[in-house]
């Protein structure tokens, strides 16, 4: 390797390139080979480093979501929920309720898909460059709840309040005391009109008392909230993961 060379290298490592560092002289040859012009290799050489450095944000905002399990629409069984919108579904993806600061509501019975399609909803989020946090109800109260105790549950509570995209999971699969009522209604009204919320539930909002310790007051605020600007999707059948049993 030769000084010029070597000052080369240097710079691409100090300027954080590391496409146009392992590609350049490859991509060197082609050019000569093709015929390229110059603004066509520098034109390559750029492109590949933009791909490189989009991946490794992409996967960034992928870790930062703390998704469970990746799932994307393309693989959700429309044939197994009894009933489910399709259309209302797809329109979804194209993520206007984002800019809009809207919610979205997956309603119906256990096992039918909605963790599926809300966890597919925030990586499409994700790959168009939004950042995105999913975690479950009982999972955000116990959080806040610790952090309280240390006297942090402000700096905690931020971290709900700064994504793009909040996923709200299995909201009514188990029952809330007054306590954890307060700290998810906090999450809540302090992301509306300020960030969207994608919320999973098994409950109709006529039984949500029953999820809220049975304080009217306290579910009608998050319901207020979470419904003003929010569109509901129900889905409707049995659980898929009874699926061999019903047909055996």
């Amino acid at each position: 390797m030769n000084s010029q060379t070597t000052l080369l290298h240097q710079h691409l490592d100090y300027l954080k390139l590391p496409f146009l560092k392992a590609q350049y002289a490859e991509l060197a040859q082609q050019a000569a080979q093709q015929h390229w012009t110059h603004v066509e290799y520098l034109a390559r050489l750029i492109d590949g480093q933009y791909q490189q450095r989009l991946q490794h944000t992409v996967q960034l905002r992928l870790r930062a979501a703390r998704f469970p399990v990746v799932k994307t629409l393309e693989q959700f069984q429309w044939d197994w929920p009894k009933k489910a919108n399709r259309l209302q579904v797809q329109n979804l993806f194209r993520l206007d309720f984002l800019a809009q600061k809207a919610n979205v509501i997956f309603l119906g019975n256990v096992g039918l898909g909605k963790t599926h399609l809300a966890t597919a909803l925030g990586y499409a989020a994700c790959l168009e460059g939004h950042s995105v946090l999913f975690a479950t109800a009982i999972d955000i109260i116990n959080h806040l709840s610790a952090a309280q105790k240390k006297a942090a549950l402000k700096a905690e509570l931020k971290k709900y309040l700064r994504p793009r995209l909040l996923i709200l999971d299995e909201v009514g699969y188990l029952p809330i005391d007054q306590h954890g009522a307060d700290l998810l209604f906090q999450v809540i009204s302090q992301r509306y009109e300020r960030g969207s919320i994608v919320l999973t539930t098994n409950k109709p909002f006529k039984q949500w008392p029953s999820i809220f310790n049975n304080d009217s007051t306290i579910t009608a605020a998050v319901l207020d909230r979470l419904l003003h600007h929010a569109e509901t999707i129900l889905l409707e059948g049995v659980s898929y993961r009874m699926k061999d049993q019903i047909q055996n």
